[in-house]
């Protein structure tokens, strides 16, 4: 199994993600923890904020968006349309939309299976890494787990993806607008004793491991 975890962006280790890939050169771009923002505002944030497609494309990897809307209820179109990719690279946005937006497409059962059979690099940063762990337990202090953008269930879903063993805090001591509610997030969590790793920006989880059968999230890591 293939991970690349950033806290923002690509991060410091581009070098990496690119050994991950080996000669594989295309992503999809899932962009769907924006999803409780307006079409204009996203539009807004890309052309003078942060381009993913750009940013992929100036490490040579050829980017295409892929919109989990489209796949709701079609998980077995949304495995097909991912077989033709060598990486699926999950931006940041509020967590728990992006969270519904895997389950109702089936992209939480799809990726771990793709995952576990090595057929797809999986990568992201801030909501997108904070989905592969084993829970969003204290990311309700960084992103509002009521959000549901038309055309999404309600009901919070609080089980991460499960790829890695503990759970990812972002933009950890950044400067970035959620510093502070990262604080508050690495707080609650080891207040309850639960395994973590605070990313500061640019720093990158890289993962090679096998899934977990089993997560136990009882023990802190730094």
């Amino acid at each position: 199994m293939r991970l690349y975890l950033s806290s923002y962006r690509i991060g410091d280790r581009a070098g990496s993600l690119l050994a991950l890939l080996g000669n594989g050169r295309h992503a999809a771009v899932i962009e769907n923890a924006l999803d409780n923002i307006s079409p204009a505002a996203r539009e807004l944030y890309r052309s003078e904020a942060y381009d993913p497609v750009a940013e992929l494309g100036s490490l040579g990897i050829a980017a295409t968006p892929l919109d989990l809307r489209q796949y709701f209820g079609d998980p077995e179109g949304l495995r097909a349309r991912l077989a033709q990719f060598d990486l699926c690279w999950v931006t940041g946005g509020n967590a728990f939309v992006l969270r519904r937006a895997m389950k109702q497409s089936g992209f939480d059962d799809v990726i771990v299976d793709m995952l576990d059979n090595d057929e797809i690099v999986y990568g992201g940063f801030s909501a997108g890494a904070v989905v592969a762990t084993p829970s969003l337990e204290g990311i309700h202090l960084m992103d509002d787990p009521d959000e549901a953008p038309a055309g999404y269930d309600r009901e919070t879903i609080w089980d991460g993806l499960g790829l890695i063993d503990h759970a990812i805090v972002p933009h950890y001591r950044s400067p970035h607008p959620e510093s502070a509610a990262a604080e508050r997030a690495v707080r609650h969590l080891c207040g309850r004793g639960l395994r973590y790793r605070a990313l500061r920006d640019g720093e990158v989880i890289v993962w090679t491991e096998n899934r977990m059968a089993s997560v136990d999230l009882t023990r802190r890591i730094a």
